[in-house]
């Protein structure tokens, strides 16, 4: 990072000290640093990259009254596995100052932001999948009177060590109506109302669909948003429509068709009952601020997968990333009861199941399909066990390419022993069996926790079917105040890392992990 942000930044953080000398200055921060001494592993197709890989990030924040700063400085030199060669660096690429006065909120330099549920404007970091798309120029925010927001933001957008060219501008309102009418606050109900409006200004590229002809690349791309939120006792419900006009990208195949997405969402939640019903349609609604960049880089909204996001191995095994291009159809459905305790289904102690099912398909093609129950119940004073069965449908063509249908039955049996009042053991054992790709799998785990410092963990997760190799990993974390160190040892298969239906690719790697957290 060149001499002129570092002194940009000293600068911002001496004026919120001395704005604030009288009123008083916090100083707050985080360290992560997550490293990693890779091996070569032929079995696996793990490649020893270097001998030390290491993500580490130093976040600080100056609070004051009406002054806040901060910075984080970032250090990937020599980046984990799955980070490609872009992310190699280190330097600060988040900084920013942000004023109070009144009503009005003033930010300069990076920062994230969301309109609405992000279908057409979401700047976000996940350092797990490496996406920090955050925007550098200047946001203002203002509530000129009670139940309104008002928000203007305008700047380039973070791609790795750099900011992309295009400009991307916005204004955002949203107005609380109960707020303003007696009668929606008096009958408990609260109804929002909101709109957005997105800008994308990118210059003319030279593009070329056969040896002499161009294409004429439009520089201004528009996209709006409407919604309406609506939450009353034990109901919420969001419904949201957004389009786009003519962006031709490497995701559409430079095509000039507009963008559409809708979305809604209802829930219903009291004690021992909670419902979830959740639709979305979109079609060719990719938004980059770079229209010829590929991969997870570069976009300025985001698509919900409306998808179940699991955290047993096998059941994550394969992950759904949201299709751009084409489009698609997704429906989302969740239950939930608790069983009272002392009945004849609750038993002794209770018991609650859940039930999902997720459904996402385009012109009669099932990209994916989840349909999966979980029981939880307590046996005895000291034991709770959680059975799950999960029926999966991927369609590894559409996410990765190639690779057709896979179907799966997938079977979780996951138990706690509470030992005494601050050790209990865990035990996860899971089953996973089709007679695609790859064919079955097997995983388990052992997990002994010596509250409040100290975890242990070893697990094993192996091809039955095909290739019969283990991924064996074996870790120990301590935690003591703001501090967490954990050390680890073993294999991590290839696969796709996803969150929110956004994916990344991570190769397979081997060696001794280690992570540090600290908080301060």
């Amino acid at each position: 990072m060149n001499r002129q942000v570092l002194s940009l930044i000293a600068i911002c953080c001496s004026l919120a000290i001395d704005a604030q000398t009288q009123q008083g200055v916090t100083l707050h921060g985080t360290i992560q640093s997550d490293m990693l001494l890779p091996q070569n592993d032929n079995e696996i197709g793990a490649e020893k990259t270097g001998d030390f890989l290491t993500n580490t990030y130093v976040d600080l924040l100056l609070q004051s009254q009406h002054v806040d700063a901060g910075v984080r400085m970032e250090y990937l030199e020599h980046p984990l596995p799955g980070f490609e060669s872009d992310f190699k660096g280190w330097g600060v690429p988040h900084f920013w100052v942000k004023g109070r006065l009144g009503c009005a909120e003033l930010t300069a330099g990076t920062f994230y932001e969301q309109f609405g549920s992000g279908l057409i404007l979401r700047t976000y970091e996940e350092r797990s999948l490496g996406i920090d798309n955050s925007l550098l120029g200047g946001r203002l925010v203002v509530k000129p009177m009670k139940g309104m927001t008002l928000k203007a933001l305008s700047g380039k957008q973070r791609r790795y060590w750099k900011w992309n060219k295009s400009l991307v501008s916005g204004v955002d309102a949203e107005i609380a109506l109960n707020e303003w009418i007696p009668k929606l606050s008096q009958a408990e109900t609260e109804l929002t109302l909101g709109a957005s409006w997105v800008n994308k200004y990118e210059k003319q590229e030279d593009i070329f669909v056969d040896a002499t002809h161009k294409l004429n690349l439009p520089k201004f791309v528009n996209a709006w948003d409407v919604r309406a939120t609506l939450n009353k006792g034990p109901w919420s419900l969001l419904a949201e429509y957004a389009q786009k006009t003519q962006d031709p990208s490497f995701d559409n195949g430079y095509t000039y068709r507009k963008g559409t997405a809708a979305l809604f969402s209802g829930s219903y939640s009291k004690k021992g009952l909670s419902m979830l019903l959740q639709v979305k349609r979109s079609e060719n609604m990719s938004f980059r601020s770079r229209r010829s960049m590929i991969g997870s880089s570069s976009f300025i909204n985001h698509l919900p997968a409306f998808t179940q996001d699991h955290t047993y191995a096998l059941a994550a095994l394969y992950p759904y990333a949201t299709q751009l291009a084409d489009g698609e159809w997704a429906w989302q459905a969740e239950a939930g009861y608790n069983f009272k305790r002392n009945t004849a289904l609750g038993g002794r102690y209770g018991m609650n199941v859940k039930l999902n099912f997720s459904h996402v398909r385009w012109e009669g093609t099932i990209n994916y399909q989840d349909i999966d129950v979980q029981v939880t119940r307590r046996l005895t004073k000291d034991f709770r066990l959680t059975l799950m069965y999960m029926s999966q449908i991927y369609n590894k063509t559409v996410v990765e390419g190639e690779g057709g249908r896979v179907h799966s039955n997938i079977f979780i049996a996951d138990g706690k022993w509470q030992m005494a009042p601050k050790t209990s053991l865990r035990t996860e054992l899971q089953y996973l069996t089709t007679s695609d790709d790859q064919g079955d799998w097997a995983y388990a785990l052992v997990e002994l926790s010596l509250a409040p410092h100290w975890m242990v963990s070893v697990s094993d997760m192996y091809n039955v079917g095909e290739t019969h190799i283990h991924y064996y990993l074996g870790g120990v974390a301590f935690s003591t105040g703001a501090h967490r160190l954990q050390l680890g040892y073993g294999r991590t298969r290839a696969g796709y890392n996803c969150s929110g239906g956004v994916c990344r690719y991570v190769p397979a790697s081997k060696g001794f992990t280690l992570s540090y957290h600290f908080n301060f």
